[in-house]
């Protein structure tokens, strides 16, 4: 009986260890203000196809010529911040990029994770730190399920990462993208680092509170098939 009590205890203890998110840090260049992602510094050429919706907390925005036309189209980081996420994440997201900003504003340090999905080509890696209009991809379609678009997010809830299926879709974990980039274009603290927590997805537990004291001052797919409209996502976690 004790044996078998101490093998249970292991493994819940094992379990506890692998539930909970490796919190390492990283310092990155303090936002000092957010562009929009494409037709950089402010969407020239571009429109919002889809807005921030109850099962949709991002936009997708397209080329005003329409269809595929700004398929391969250059997708820039909305401010400085390091790259959390880089990789192909298939189901209806395809290839995605997330990096994780800090800012500065009404004297406290704040941070949001800036969502770039259905890339065609991914152009940064995972830990690269990145500036405010650095190029991170290209517009793509998920591998032609979707008509050529960007969809991105800003979220306030850093442990959401791929899983979005786990999380509420409202502004308790998520910003109103141009919302939040408009009242956020000039900010202070260029120039500054901060420190940010890395290793946050792998958990589905969320209310991680950033701590005040961590402010330092100072492969390709193909076009859609049929690019009049978008697919039906046929995946659990939507991506479009």
């Amino acid at each position: 009986m004790r044996r078998w009590l101490f093998w249970i205890c292991l493994f819940v203890f094992v379990s506890a260890l692998v539930a909970v998110p490796d919190l390492k840090r990283t310092n990155t260049f303090v936002a000092d203000g957010f562009d929009l992602p494409v037709g950089k510094p402010a969407g020239e050429g571009y429109y919002m196809a889809r807005g921030f919706l109850s099962y949709h907390p991002g936009e997708d925005w397209n080329d005003v010529r329409g269809g595929n036309s700004d398929f391969g189209a250059p997708v820039y980081c909305i401010g400085n911040g390091v790259v959390t996420y880089s990789q192909d994440a298939r189901m209806g997201w395809g290839n995605v990029v997330i990096v994780r900003h800090a800012f500065l504003e009404g004297g406290k340090l704040q941070m949001v994770d800036s969502m770039y999905a259905h890339l065609n080509q991914i152009m940064v890696k995972k830990g690269q730190q990145v500036k405010r209009g650095q190029q991170v991809g290209t517009i793509g379609t998920n591998r032609g399920m979707y008509t050529a678009h960007l969809h991105y997010e800003v979220r306030k809830n850093l442990f959401i990462g791929i899983n979005r299926s786990r999380f509420a879709k409202d502004l308790t974990n998520y910003h109103r993208p141009s919302q939040f980039i408009a009242q956020r274009r000039q900010l202070p603290g260029a120039g500054r680092t901060a420190s940010v927590p890395i290793g946050t997805y792998a958990t589905d537990q969320s209310g991680y509170q950033i701590p005040q004291s961590d402010w330092k001052p100072g492969k390709k797919d193909k076009p859609a098939a049929r690019p009049d409209r978008f697919r039906v996502n046929r995946f659990d976690d939507i991506g479009y």
